[in-house]
């Protein structure tokens, strides 16, 4: 028998069972039935996901073999290879190995999702992605519509809601009200019918909650002719198919002037409602200026478009509340049904935790069993620490932590077991009050039966992990190999980076600086906070802090940012596409292009991969990006340069024995010393990467996708390059996001400096390293939504350490061991 076969045969079967002839028992030939006992079988002993020899991005042959049904941490240095290992290696097969059980028709409309870079990966299940990414683009999506709740609630209005005005897609702000009439046919006789399709959109507003008004003026320069280029609006060229369907539509004359139109010819052009036309022997539809710019803009939501069409829209159009829905979105029918007095716009705008207990007070027997699951739903997100949200939220405003966990409520009530659940900092924004309660529903989703990884940096969560990966020793190309795999008790004695600090705890400083000055805050009434009165000293570290929902970020950016010499340094997308990367966003690009451009004799231009050296595949963007339209977006490697962004021909000119490509696959670390000494000598360039590496960036790729930093190194990016200015006050909105424990310090290094320099820091943080290490804390609460809203402590840590008059005051005083 071959070696292989015969191990094979021991290991599947225990000692002193005899192995048949064949490879079959003879208990159970012939019978389809396996009768030994349940702890014999083989596809019991299928518990572990092996990874052997994954090479993906900076993994260097990593072999790891984890636990399934178990909770298990990967933690490491940002940069050391964690979401390559979890995200590109293990949940990215199990992506592709699922897209390969659709019939071959159906995969002829997706792409061909490349096998990750590793030799084995065994013992894979479903798995199902929770990350930070924002929710959706749309202007219509809110909360409830993101979630089962939205469709739940609906139903239980369309059952109970008085007068009764027709099923739930009478309370639906996403469809519309129509009438018409059909042919029905019923065992082949067909019937004329008149139908009606009732719906809750606000017909005035388009289920928006928000009306614009278009200023034409903006969109175009009345003194040329269409012909001339009158249009103005971007991308609209006057060659082009849009523009082409107003000069070909027989409603106007292409070479008149636009402020010569006749009052016929400008309502066309502005107003005439859509009409059939033929344009060079096409069929079309002709639509007016403003209906054009609607859809074409209107529909998706502003901070989701592209920096030029973005100032374009902030330019061109003005936004107020709805005056027919007053923002609800919803139709004066569907706002007049109730249910003890409250209508589902009233329910919606309702804080989620006060909903609950609504919902639970609804006695009709005949919704018992929806109240129930409804009430199950609506305690899941007061569980998950987002109580203080209402169902009309608009998902595109939550933050990257909010919205992981708004997609955690779907999978809390589901059905499905032993698929393999993926985290990433699942604890971003959340107060340390609130993080148990994020453990203990990581652990229900465990002892469900299934698979939890999590990417996590947080000590308290580490701490409850069942198998602990840490990856290193550091990040980049000095990270990428497992340096321990156990459980808690063994990563504390392992000697790893993540082991010596995991039971780092900070002191309360012994002296705090003095203050130079106060910035007023009289009156505060945004959101929740109810007229707060505060004092914000400045010359000083100040932390603002309060469980998730408390008011402090509508204290700070409603009534502290915008002001002169202010700087606010938040965790919003950048301004830019998914072509941009630290290289382009940070200014960095230019020096480096004119260094290679001096030292070949070329044009800068063919050193950008968004101007003339551009793949013309993937227009330099490295990758395909292909809309799977409701399901995720995927992004495959460009065949044509192999993910280079650069045209082979500009490969050939190099710069230090470098050429572009291998320029922007450098970590922020490594080229500082490229770009430092030898002919690569570039100081613009150098200035730009130390002030990188200052914030803990580096570890990034110069051509990293600005779409694959995290919140936090987002804020820490655009805080680098806001360094080399001139603010006074600097705003960070938890800039500790996606930091390793060993790094806070350096941020707490890089804050001194500059509290140091001169100017005054106001931190929203809830790491209790930075409120220990701060000069003056200002504490907001005492609880989220309208249970929050209040300045419950100001003073010095050790005044808030001493009193443990607030939950802050509480885990900061177990945290320092007072």
């Amino acid at each position: 028998m071959n070696p292989e076969v015969q191990e094979f045969a021991t290991t599947s079967y225990d000692e002193g069972v005899p192995r048949p002839a064949h490879g079959r028992d003879t208990a159970t030939a012939g019978t389809g039935t396996d009768t030994r006992p349940p702890a014999q079988r083989a596809a019991d002993s299928h518990d572990l996901i092996r990874v052997h020899g994954a090479r993906e991005n900076n993994l260097k042959n990593v072999h790891v073999e984890i636990p399934k049904r178990r909770l298990t941490v990967f933690t490491g240095v940002s940069g050391s290879g964690k979401s390559s290992l979890v995200f590109d290696t293990i949940a990215a097969e199990s992506r592709r190995l699922i897209n390969e059980t659709y019939s071959a028709f159906v995969q002829g409309f997706m792409p061909t999702l490349a096998r990750p870079e590793v030799d084995v990966l065994d013992g894979l299940t479903t798995a199902i992605l929770v990350d930070q990414q924002p929710m959706g683009a749309h202007a219509r999506s809110t909360v409830g519509t993101a979630t089962d709740v939205g469709a739940l609630l609906r139903i239980l209005f369309s059952r109970l809601a008085e007068p009764y005005i027709g099923t739930q897609k009478a309370f639906a702000f996403n469809v519309a009200s129509a009438d018409g009439s059909g042919v029905l046919v019923v065992n082949g006789k067909k019937t004329e019918k008149e139908f009606s399709v009732v719906g809750g959109m606000c017909l005035r507003c388009e289920g928006l909650g928000s009306v614009s008004d278009i200023d034409p003026a903006q969109l175009l320069d009345d003194s040329r002719s269409l012909a001339g280029g009158a249009i103005t609006v971007p991308g609209w060229k006057a060659d082009g198919w849009v523009v082409r369907s107003f000069t070909e539509s027989g409603f106007l004359d292409p070479a008149k002037p636009i402020r010569e139109y006749t009052e016929q010819e400008r309502y066309d052009f502005l107003h005439r409602d859509p009409v059939k036309v033929e344009v060079r022997g096409i069929n079309t539809t002709y639509e007016s200026l403003l209906a054009r710019v609607r859809r074409s803009f209107l529909t998706k939501d502003k901070e989701t478009l592209q920096p030029h069409i973005r100032a374009f829209v902030e330019r061109a159009v003005t936004f107020s509340v709805c005056p027919g829905c007053d923002g609800t979105r919803l139709s004066e029918t569907a706002r007049s049904a109730k249910i003890e007095g409250v209508s589902i716009a009233d329910a919606c705008a309702t804080q989620i935790s006060d909903l609950a207990a609504w919902v639970r007070g609804l006695t009709d027997p005949s919704v018992a069993s929806l109240v129930t699951v409804l009430a199950e739903n609506l305690d899941s997100f007061v569980e998950i620490g987002l109580g203080y949200l209402s169902l009309d939220r608009s998902s595109s405003s939550l933050s990257g932590g909010e919205a992981q966990r708004t997609k955690m409520v779907r999978h809390l009530g589901s059905a499905l077991t032993d698929v393999t659940y993926v985290f990433d900092e699942p604890t971003v924004g959340l107060h340390p009050h609130d993080i148990q309660r994020m453990n203990e529903l990581l652990l229900r989703l465990r002892d469900k039966g299934n698979t939890v990884l999590v990417v996590e940096h947080k000590p308290q969560t580490i701490l409850i992990a069942d198998h602990v990966v840490d990856l290193g020793p550091q990040a980049g190309p000095r990270g990428g190999e497992v340096v321990f795999e156990g459980t808690v008790e063994g990563l504390r004695a392992g000697g790893t980076l993540t082991g010596r600090h995991l039971d780092d705890r900070a002191s309360v400083k012994p002296s705090v600086r003095e203050r130079s000055g106060v910035l007023e805050v009289r009156g505060a009434n945004a959101h929740n906070l109810r007229d707060v009165d505060v004092d914000l000293p400045l010359g000083v570290l100040t932390v603002v802090t309060g469980v998730a929902g408390s008011g402090k970020t509508s204290r700070i950016h409603g009534s502290v940012a915008g002001r002169d010499g202010v700087v606010t340094v938040d965790q919003s997308p950048l301004k830019g596409s998914r072509r941009s990367n630290p290289a382009t966003c940070t200014g960095m690009l230019e020096p480096i292009r004119k260094a290679f451009a001096r030292a070949n004799g070329v044009r800068p231009a063919l050193f950008s991969p968004n101007s003339e050296g551009a793949c013309p595949t993937c227009k330099g963007a490295g990758v395909i990006y292909t809309d799977l339209a409701i399901m995720a977006g995927v992004a495959t490697v460009c065949e044509e340069c192999e993910g280079k962004r650069f045209q082979a021909s500009v490969l050939r000119y190099r710069l230090g024995g470098r050429d572009i490509s291998e320029v922007f696959a450098m970590p922020v670390t490594e080229a500082a010393e490229f770009f430092r000494r030898g002919p690569a000598r570039t100081p613009a360039a150098t200035a730009v990467l130390d002030r990188l590496a200052d914030v803990g960036l580096g570890y990034l790729g110069l051509g990293q996708p600005l779409t694959t930093l995290s919140g936090g190194e987002r804020q820490r990016l655009k805080l680098a390059g806001h360094m080399a200015g001139t603010g006074s006050v600097y705003i960070l909105d938890e800039p500790t996001s996606g930091l390793h424990l060993a790094d806070v310090e350096r941020l707490l290094a890089l804050l001194d400096r500059l509290v140091d320099a001169g100017r005054s820091v106001i931190v929203v943080e809830h790491h209790q390293a930075v409120m220990a290490h701060a000069d003056w804390i200002v504490d907001l609460g005492p609880g989220a939504g309208h249970d929050g809203g209040e300045v419950v402590f100001e003073g010095t840590p050790a005044e808030l350490v001493a009193a443990r008059s607030t939950l802050t005051g509480e885990h900061l005083a177990r945290y320092v061991g007072a």
